[in-house]
C-alpha cells in the first residue's frame, strides 16, 4: 500500500529492499497507532517518508482498519468522491480497499496519471474527471464517502464549495475535510513569498471555530475533530527558510516542490523528528505538539439522513 502513498509523496526510493522493508513494517496486522506502531522499525528516507510515518502515526492511512483517517472507513461497498485529488494518496488507499472511485482536479496531467495507477488497483470501478468542484458533474446523492483534503483554502467560497459536496453526497454520508492550520499558517505569512497566500495558492485562512461552522453552514454534522502534523508545520518554516537562502523564487504547487534534492537542514529535521518517535515517550510528545502547532485541522462531517 506504501507504494500509492509514496507516489503522491514524491518519494524516490533509495532501493528496491529498503522500499519492501517499509512496506512490510507498516502492514503488519496490529493498526498503526501512537502506541502500537514503533517508528523506529521504518528505515529512513528523508522527509518525505519520515512525513508519511508521521501521518501513519496520526491516524492515516490504516490498513488494518481499512480508515483512511481513524473514523474514516472505506468499504468495497461505498462510492468515494476525491475533490482536489492532486496525485491521488486518498484515491489510491480507497481504490485499493475495492470501492468505486471518482477522483477529480484542475491539472489534466494528475487526473490521468492518477486514472493509470487506479486501473491496476482492486477498485470496483472508476471515474476520472478534470473540472472544477462547483459544479461536479454528478448527481444528486452520489457518494457515500467525500474526501477534500486541502483544497478549501484555495477558492474563494468555501461554503458554495461544501454547500456543492453536500448535494453529491448520499444521506447519511460521510465527509473528510482538511485545511491547514491558522497558527503556523499565520507564523508563514512573515517567512513564506506574499504569492503563497494569493491565488492560486492559499487565499483563505480558516480560524479553527471558522471552519466548524462554515462546515455547519453548509448543512453538514460534525462527527469529529482532530489535527496533526507538528513536523510538517515546522518543516515548512525551514523550508521557507531554506528557498530564500539559494535565492529560488516561488512557482507553482508547494508539493511538487518538495522532493530530493533536500537542503541539509531539512534532512537533519527529519533525521531528528524520526530519532523522537523512536523514543518511548516521543509518540505522546507528537499528540502535544500536534495539538499546539498543527499543520492541518480536521473535521469528519456527516450529511443527515
Amino acid at each position: 500500500m506504501l507504494r500509492s502513498i509514496l507516489s503522491k509523496l514524491g518519494f524516490t526510493a533509495k532501493g528496491e529492499a529498503e522500499l519492501q522493508a517499509t512496506e512490510d513494517a507498516a502492514s503488519r496486522p496490529a493498526a498503526p497507532s501512537a502506541t502500537s506502531l514503533q517508528p523506529g522499525a521504518l528505515p529512513s528516507s528523508g522527509p518525505r517518508l519520515c512525513g508519511l510515518k508521521d501521518a501513519v502515526l496520526g491516524g492515516w492511512y490504516n490498513n488494518a482498519t481499512g480508515e483512511l483517517m481513524t473514523g474514516f472507513p472505506i468499504a468495497p461497498e461505498d462510492t468515494v468522491l476525491d475533490v482536489g485529488c492532486g496525485e491521488g494518496g486518498a484515491t489510491l488507499f480507497s481504490a485499493r480497499q475495492g470501492a468505486f472511485v471518482v477522483f477529480s482536479d484542475l491539472e489534466r496531467d494528475k487526473v490521468e496519471q492518477l486514472a493509470a495507477q487506479v486501473a491496476q488497483t482492486v477498485a470496483r470501478g472508476f471515474e476520472a474527471l478534470v473540472c472544477d468542484t462547483n459544479p461536479l458533474p454528478l448527481a444528486d446523492n452520489y457518494a457515500s464517502r467525500i474526501i477534500a483534503i486541502e483544497m478549501l483554502e484555495h477558492t474563494d467560497s468555501p461554503l458554495e464549495i461544501l454547500q456543492e459536496l453536500k448535494r453529491v453526497g448520499k444521506p447519511g454520508a460521510l465527509y473528510l475535510l482538511t485545511v491547514p492550520d491558522p497558527v503556523a499558517e499565520k507564523l508563514q505569512q512573515g517567512i513564506a513569498p506574499p504569492e503563497y497566500f494569493q491565488a492560486p495558492n492559499h487565499v483563505h485562512i480558516f480560524e479553527r471555530d471558522e471552519f466548524e461552522e462554515t462546515v455547519k453552514t453548509a448543512g453538514l454534522e460534525i462527527v469529529h475533530r482532530t489535527s496533526y502534523s507538528f513536523y510538517w508545520s515546522m518543516y515548512m518554516f525551514f523550508f521557507w527558510v531554506t528557498e530564500a537562502a539559494e535565492g529560488r523564487e516561488f512557482d507553482g504547487a508547494i508539493l511538487d516542490r518538495i522532493k530530493p534534492p533536500y537542503h541539509p537542514l531539512l534532512e537533519t529535521w527529519a533525521s531528528t523528528w524520526q530519532q523522537l518517535l523512536a523514543l518511548p515517550q516521543g509518540p505522546e510528545l507528537k499528540k502535544i505538539l500536534d495539538n499546539f502547532m498543527p499543520k492541518a485541522q480536521v473535521i469528519i462531517a456527516r450529511k443527515p439522513a
